[in-house]
């Protein structure tokens, strides 16, 4: 699944109990139409999203509300007991890939250095992401 929108809040980093970084976010993404009457319309999604590992602490570090990005990944549908009782069921999209749109402001001085392809085509962080592994918080995996 790809998506291009913009981040409707801060994203939230956290760690799981065996030291896994996980980070949510909201994304807008947008549709725009025009009716066999000639009415141009437009509609706004609202989407979950959840990145672990290495992508969750860049989402972290370098998003933040209102940021223009595409995001790559999977559906994952989530259920849980609430407090009263009623099975709560919640679909989001698990991140694998994300690219920043946004033109960098020219005040900013993030280094993105260690997270670009080195000559050798690897990432200079050390982290790898296998995709035979769940990520899933629940499944103490990864």
């Amino acid at each position: 699944m790809i998506l291009v929108g913009n981040l409707t809040r801060d994203p939230e980093v956290k760690q799981t109990t065996n030291g896994q970084s996980i980070v949510t976010f909201g994304l807008a993404t947008n549709r725009e139409w025009v009716t066999s009457t000639g009415e141009k319309k437009s509609l706004a999604e609202y989407h979950n999203v959840a990145a672990w590992g290495s992508l969750a602490d860049i989402c972290g570090k370098f998003l933040k509300k209102g940021k223009l990005i595409y995001v790559e990944g999977y559906l994952k549908t989530r259920s849980w007991d609430g407090p009263s009782g009623v099975r709560i069921f919640r679909t989001e999209i698990v991140a694998t890939d994300m690219i920043m749109l946004d033109k960098k402001p020219s005040d900013e001085d993030d280094d993105y250095s260690e997270y670009l392809p080195s000559e050798h085509g690897h990432s200079n962080n050390n982290d790898s992401f296998d995709p035979d592994i769940n990520y899933d918080e629940s499944s103490g995996a990864a």
